[in-house]
């Protein structure tokens, strides 16, 4: 089983309340998503993993059961091409749940006109898959979003 924890300190909305129908509906897979706290932070992996996908405003972690987490900083931010994000780790990298993988500010993100709410979003999984799923509350970074099985 897999322990999928928050990437970033906010509040846990779930997937049906994101402005983005990909996400809302579900498409990419079953998951949560976050409302970040609006100051400058470090979005951290959410399991322990390779890195095997990584942009500026979104990562995948694999773990050594095959299950990849996506944790994807705003909607439509990648139409910001990178401004306002810093990576701090490389594709392919080893990550520890917690490390942090890039550096943002939800605010900026905001300010230009996006939405920085982030999905959290397990990859290739069956809703069914998922236990616990948190969609209402308030998370700190490293709390438990999800089990999957």
């Amino acid at each position: 089983m897999t322990t999928v924890t928050s990437p970033l300190a906010g509040r846990a909305i779930g997937l049906a309340a994101v402005p983005d129908p990909v996400f809302s509906g579900a498409m990419v897979g079953p998951g949560t998503a976050i409302d970040p706290a609006r100051d400058a932070t470090e979005a951290v992996s959410p399991i322990d993993g390779v890195v095997v996908s990584l942009h500026p405003h979104a990562f995948v972690v694999v773990d050594d059961e095959g299950h990849g987490v996506l944790t994807h900083l705003g909607i439509d931010t990648v139409q910001l091409n990178g401004e306002g994000f810093q990576l701090l780790v490389n594709k392919g990298d080893t990550v520890q749940r917690g490390q942090t993988v890039v550096r943002w500010d939800p605010a900026a993100v905001e300010a230009a006109g996006k939405s920085p709410i982030c999905p959290v979003v397990a990859l290739e999984a069956t809703a069914d898959a998922l236990s616990g799923v948190n969609v209402d509350g308030d998370v700190k970074s490293g709390d438990v979003l999800f089990s999957w099985q």
